[in-house]
């Protein structure tokens, strides 16, 4: 699994305001749209396009669009409605899932309440917003499925990173999934912090995401 930190001042300027306990919601919505667009950019380098001819009002040339089946969109439910606008913008094109995830809390295992995914996802590339990737539990979970029903390459789009978490996915996935399964996962985020404390929250983080959003537990 590949981790990409996108290194930008613009990223950096917009994460430090997020992570500031004075930012209020309205602002912290703001911000996160903006940011996860910047994140976007870069995600989406490879997405994959079709070459198409097509007339300019002089002439004939070349160019490229964005290739059937298009991309799939995976919010997960609640924190990551948050970062739908800001994705959606600069893929106005793509369809859109989602995805509600639960940590159960007699196995502390994440489960699904919440799932309208196609059930063929063969050859589609699928983008998953989360905006915190702490324990890893819940971000695995769901990669775990998209490659089940078929996805072969998929992105997930998070604000933040623990270390412990990217370690936490990558095994959780070598160990459920088979070894040829075939498919391209990669996390971009704007930032791996430094751990996560006690209670599993990023440190120095910038809290519970979805409470920052909308302003409610």
């Amino acid at each position: 699994m590949e981790t990409l930190v996108v290194d930008h001042p613009l990223v950096s300027h917009k994460l430090t305001t997020l992570r500031d306990v004075r930012t209020d919601s309205p602002t912290f919505r703001r911000l996160t749209d903006e940011l996860v667009t910047l994140l976007a950019y870069e995600a989406t380098r490879d997405v994959r396009v079709t070459e198409v001819t097509l007339d300019t009002p002089l002439v004939q040339t070349t160019g490229i669009q964005l290739s059937r089946p298009t991309p799939l969109v995976v919010p997960i439910l609640r924190a990551g409605l948050g970062m739908l606008d800001g994705m959606t913008r600069l893929l106005p094109t793509a369809e859109v899932g989602f995805l509600g995830m639960a940590r159960d809390e007699e196995t502390l295992q994440p489960a699904t309440y919440a799932d309208r995914l196609p059930q063929d996802l063969s050859g589609r590339q699928c983008y998953v917003l989360d905006p915190m990737l702490a324990t890893g539990g819940t971000l695995a979970a769901a990669l775990k499925l998209l490659v089940e029903r078929g996805a072969d390459h998929i992105t997930a789009i998070c604000l933040l990173a623990a270390p412990e978490g990217l370690v936490a996915v990558e095994r959780k996935l070598e160990e459920s999934l088979p070894e040829d399964h075939g498919a391209t996962l990669r996390v971009v985020t704007a930032a791996v912090d430094e751990r996560l404390d006690e209670n599993g929250f990023i440190l120095p983080g910038l809290g519970d995401a979805g409470d920052r959003l909308y302003g409610c537990s």
